[in-house]
C-alpha cells in the first residue's frame, strides 16, 4: 500500500536540483516552487540559471542559485558547503544534470564514453555521497533521473547507454544500503521529452536521422516535461523505487532479460531503422 498524499507535503522543504537550468531540470524546479518549497538550483552557466531562479521565486518559498559544474569535485564539496551553510539541511537530491549522444559504437571514442560517464553517472555519484548525510537526518530523496537507456540499449545511442545502465545499479545499490536506514532512492527512466525545437539534436553522419533527434527514434509519444515532474514528486511522496514512463518499456525491459533474441528484436522494431 502506498503511503497517502499529503497536500503540503513539500512546503518549506530543501530540495536541490542539479541540471536546473533547462529541460526536465528546470520544470522539476517549477513544480517544486509551486509546492511552495526551498530551491537549491545548480548549473553551469550563470544566465540561465539566474533566470531560472527568477521563473521560481513567484511561488517558491526561497530560492538559491548556485554556479556549480558537477563533474567537478571542487565544485560539489562548496556546493555542499553553500546549502549547509545557509540552510543546514536537505530534503531531497534530484540529479537532472546529464546528455545524451548519437553514434555507432565502433565510432565512438573512449574518451566521448569517458564524458558521458562523467556527466551521467559520476557527477550523481558526487552529489549523492555530499548530500546523503543531510539527506539521512531526514528521511530525505534522491532521484536519480535515469532513462529508457537505463532498462534497455537501442542502437545509434554512442556511450549513453552504458552511462544511464551504471546510474540504474548505482539506485538500486544505494537503496539497498541505506533504504534501511530512512534514505529513499528514486530512479526515474523517461521516455522522450517534447521539446519545442523539433530539429535534429545530435546531428550524425552514418546514422538514421530519426535516431538523431529526441530519443533516439523510439517509436513513443515524447513527455510532457511539467507532467513528468510532477510524477516524480508523486512518487518521491510515496517513496516510491521506480518510475518508468511509458510503462509498457517495463515489459520490454523484462522480455529482454528473460528472452535476448526476442528482446532485440522488439527493441530493433521499437526504435530507428
Amino acid at each position: 500500500m502506498q503511503p497517502a498524499m499529503e497536500p503540503n507535503y513539500w512546503q518549506q522543504k530543501i530540495c536541490i536540483i542539479t541540471g536546473a537550468s533547462a529541460g526536465l531540470g528546470l520544470a522539476v524546479a517549477r513544480a517544486f516552487s509551486a509546492r511552495g518549497a526551498r530551491l537549491v538550483l545548480v548549473a553551469r552557466r550563470e544566465g540561465p540559471l539566474l533566470a531560472a531562479a527568477d521563473a521560481c521565486r513567484a511561488e517558491a518559498a526561497e530560492v538559491l542559485p548556485v554556479v556549480a559544474d558537477v563533474t567537478a569535485a571542487a565544485d560539489v564539496a562548496r556546493l555542499q558547503q553553500t546549502v549547509g551553510e545557509a540552510w543546514g539541511g536537505a530534503d531531497v537530491l534530484c540529479n537532472c544534470a546529464g546528455r545524451s549522444a548519437r553514434g555507432q559504437l565502433q565510432e565512438t571514442s573512449p574518451e566521448e564514453f569517458e564524458q558521458l560517464w562523467q556527466l551521467n553517472f559520476l557527477a550523481a555519484v558526487r552529489t549523492t555521497q555530499a548530500f546523503v548525510p543531510l539527506l539521512l537526518q531526514r528521511r530525505g530523496h534522491v532521484v536519480q533521473i535515469g532513462s529508457l537507456a537505463s532498462k534497455v540499449a537501442p542502437r545509434f545511442l554512442g556511450g549513453y547507454p552504458a552511462s544511464k545502465f551504471a546510474l540504474a545499479a548505482y539506485a538500486q545499490q544505494l537503496r539497498l544500503e541505506l533504504g534501511p536506514q530512512g534514505l529513499h532512492v528514486l530512479l526515474v527512466c523517461p521516455g522522450p521529452i517534447h521539446r519545442e525545437d523539433t530539429a535534429p539534436r545530435y546531428p550524425q553522419s552514418g546514422i538514421p536521422v530519426a535516431a538523431q533527434g529526441p530519443g533516439g527514434g523510439a517509436k513513443l509519444t515524447s513527455l510532457d516535461p511539467d507532467w513528468l515532474a510532477g510524477k516524480i514528486l508523486a512518487a518521491c511522496q510515496q517513496r516510491k523505487l521506480e518510475l518508468v514512463l511509458p510503462r509498457k518499456v517495463r515489459l520490454l525491459a523484462a522480455l529482454g532479460q528473460l528472452a535476448p533474441r526476442l528482446g532485440d528484436w522488439l527493441l530493433s522494431r521499437a526504435t530507428a531503422d
